[in-house]
């Protein structure tokens, strides 16, 4: 390398939104010089005031894509974090201008998988390298140490290996970061990160609201189950985050914080894309899609409220009056419903990956894919190195809830989640997580469904024909005459 190289940046990031100034600290912490740049040069100054304050970080600024470009060693590695859709195509148009074949572009965003497949394609044309790269962990995660799941271009990734190896949370069996797989695929994996994260939110708040609603225990008892639950099997990110929320007073008011945010939840679509991808490919993802319904139901708050007045005009108030309940009981069967619920709902999103990775051919390792969320990301949790184990003992494994370990779990828990969804019933409380969850537990673990019936009256209406279960072929019958004759 001459003198002109050896000052030039090894890696460059454009986008200084939070992720994106939170992530150029990061790898410039970890002794890697880069290159930032942002259209609104206030961002660079910004992120170039941070690097000095937090010790003086190798990090340079710049106020055009081509310095930008030019500052990079080459082959030049470029990540983008900026919002998905057209500010990508914008930002990369900016950028290839300047870039020169081998060059690589690694787009950090929440991007819809076949996006970036048409990305990896116009970049090839032009001799350049594309890795669709979902990072999850927010801002914290960005700064400290997000969960990386780059795909597309190996050898893109083989250049900013070393960077992306050091700038992931690391976990006892290495960096959270590996090569995803061809194509889109990482950002595919990212989506159904995003999708289970969408199922393990809406599973936590039903905990929340049973032991509130139904247990009648305060915010500061809360906190302390949650926290409590975190130092066992249910340890992980987000049951941590919950107890430190019960404990925050609100700064304007009486009382906690929790208890004044609106009911509504917000969204960005991953969840979405979920849900839809997973009817696309035929897998049954029902504790997801029951997270999705709920963003759309908690988005009706006027006509909740119009509607909870009728209802109680008509009779019925908003919670019923159940039995008196043994606390204690309670909350470790609501602890057992979580953690049965939560299994199904990773087991959804595995079937999910595997589906679209036979479709594609991206050849997805789920073992790995359940190491690198251990750390860094907004699902870690302590279980996910047992789901990894699981796919290591059989990588053929048909579902996640019929593995050893797991099938024992789920048996061992089945009675205190039945207890739990129906107490939530009988008071009235809505618990569609889990007993979406419930039901694809009770429906894939029996040999005969009631599907029999349904495939009998298909062939009624539509003659659309059925099989038999005692010999082969295709069976077409006159069902309404012949009901008509026994008559």
């Amino acid at each position: 390398m001459d003198a002109s190289a050896a000052a030039l940046s090894r890696i460059g990031l454009a986008g200084l939104a939070v992720m994106g100034q939170n992530l150029a600290l990061n790898i410039a912490e970890k002794g890697f010089p880069i290159s930032v740049y942002n259209r609104t040069t206030s961002k660079v100054d910004e992120t170039l005031d941070r690097a000095e304050q937090e010790g003086r970080l190798p990090l340079t600024g710049h106020y055009n894509p081509r310095d930008f470009v030019l500052s990079i060693q080459r082959p030049r590695s470029v990540i983008i974090l900026v919002k998905a859709g057209s500010p990508v195509d914008q930002t990369i148009a900016a950028l290839s201008d300047h870039m020169s074949p081998g060059d690589a572009i690694i787009d950090g965003g929440n991007e819809w998988y076949e996006n970036t497949e048409r990305r990896i394609r116009l970049a090839a044309d032009r001799g350049i390298l594309y890795l669709g790269m979902g990072v999850s962990g927010g801002e914290e995660g960005a700064r400290h140490g997000p969960s990386l799941m780059p795909g597309g271009s190996f050898d893109a990734y083989s250049n900013v290996e070393d960077i992306l190896r050091k700038v992931a949370a690391q976990v006892d069996d290495g960096p959270c970061v590996t090569y995803i797989g061809e194509g889109g695929s990482g950002n595919f994996v990212k989506m159904v990160h995003n999708g289970i994260e969408y199922g393990d939110m809406q599973l936590i708040s039903e905990a929340y609201d049973v032991l509130k609603t139904v247990g009648g225990l305060s915010n500061s008892e809360l906190s302390d189950i949650f926290a409590e639950w975190n130092r066992g099997e249910l340890e992980s990110f987000l049951i941590e985050i919950t107890a430190d929320i019960f404990r925050v007073r609100d700064e304007l008011g009486e009382g906690e914080l929790v208890d004044k945010i609106l009911d509504k939840t917000g969204m960005k679509g991953t969840g979405k894309w979920t849900v839809q991808q997973a009817a696309e490919l035929s897998i049954a993802a029902p504790t997801i899609a029951a997270s999705l319904d709920c963003r759309y139901l908690s988005g009706l708050k006027e006509e909740r409220v119009a509607a909870s007045q009728i209802f109680r005009e008509a009779g019925i108030g908003e919670v019923l009056v159940g039995r008196r309940v043994d606390k204690k009981q309670l909350i470790d069967d609501v602890r057992q419903a979580l953690y049965a619920s939560k299994i199904c709902s990773y087991a959804q999103g595995m079937n999910l990956l595997r589906a679209k990775s036979q479709e594609k051919g991206w050849n997805l390792n789920l073992g790995e894919l359940a190491r690198i969320w251990k750390g860094g990301c907004i699902i870690r949790a302590v279980f996910l190195d047992r789901i990894k184990k699981a796919y290591e003992r059989n990588r053929g494994l048909a579902n996640l809830v019929v593995d050893p370990d797991f099938a024992r779990e789920m048996v061992q828990r089945q009675a205190a989640w039945r207890r739990v969804v129906g107490l939530a019933i009988e008071a009235g409380i809505s618990t569609p997580g889990m007993c979406a969850s419930l039901a694809y537990f009770d429906t894939y673990r029996r040999g005969r469904l009631p599907a029999n019936l349904v495939q009998a009256q298909r062939d009624l209406f539509g003659a659309h024909t059925y099989e038999r279960i005692d010999r082969p072929g295709s069976f077409h019958t006159e069902w309404t005459k012949l009901a008509r004759q026994g008559q």
